[in-house]
């Protein structure tokens, strides 16, 4: 359980994730990712990752050891080793089987700046203490270790809360980014303008985001 989480933060609850997608994605910009020892960032960038029917996530041909997480209760974390070199993070949403989640691709660092400067001696500015995926998880001291853990009762002293900031009301929207597949769907938003994204898009918008059963790519 967390036992820093300042007063006025909620830790958000189940049924937010219990959601397609692409409809918790952009909600959880300007949300926090709190830690057990004060650690605390702003997301300010996401994917969302939709399962079978989406050709670019990773649960999209099943459950496997690997994803296992994806496939379980929304509200978890799915933490994945990528390239062989980092961590990615993701929120697990929809309902159970359903192999969606959110990949946490930027925070804004707001406590514990020093103890993540110290797990990021390569960052040279704040803005790139947890600028892209693997920055965050390193950031946020993620790993492997932590995949499955429960981001509602924050079982291993990780959650994600709110302080009270809003989503934006247009947040920027966009591709994905470093995949080969379903490259049209603008499943990525991030904080218009906001200096600790990882890659900025063109501008605020709608997503229009594909219909369950519509166009797929083909998969490899």
């Amino acid at each position: 359980m967390l036992e820093t989480i300042p007063d006025g933060w909620r830790v958000l609850p189940r049924d937010f994730y219990r959601r397609h997608p692409a409809e918790v994605a952009p909600e959880l910009l300007n949300k926090i990712l709190v830690r057990d020892d004060g650690r605390a960032g702003r997301i300010v960038e996401v994917e969302a990752y939709a399962g079978s029917e989406d050709p670019a996530a990773h649960s999209h041909r099943g459950k496997t050891a690997r994803n296992a997480t994806m496939f379980g209760e929304p509200g978890h974390l799915y933490v994945y080793f990528s390239y062989g070199i980092h961590w990615g993070s993701n929120a697990v949403c929809g309902e159970v089987g359903q192999g969606a989640g959110v990949l946490l691709r930027a925070i804004e660092p707001l406590v514990g700046v020093e103890l993540m400067r110290a797990l990021r001696p390569k960052a040279r500015r704040d803005r790139d203490i947890g600028s892209g995926p693997g920055k965050l998880s390193q950031a946020m001291g993620i790993t492997g270790e932590l995949d499955g853990a429960d981001l509602v009762v924050a079982d291993r002293g990780i959650a994600i809360a709110s302080d009270g900031l809003a989503p934006p009301r247009r947040p920027a929207v966009g591709p994905r980014i470093g995949i080969s597949k379903a490259v049209d769907f603008p499943w990525r938003w991030h904080v218009p303008g906001h200096e600790h994204v990882s890659v900025r898009s063109a501008g605020p918008g709608r997503s229009r985001a594909p219909r369950r059963g519509g166009r797929k790519e083909s998969p490899e």
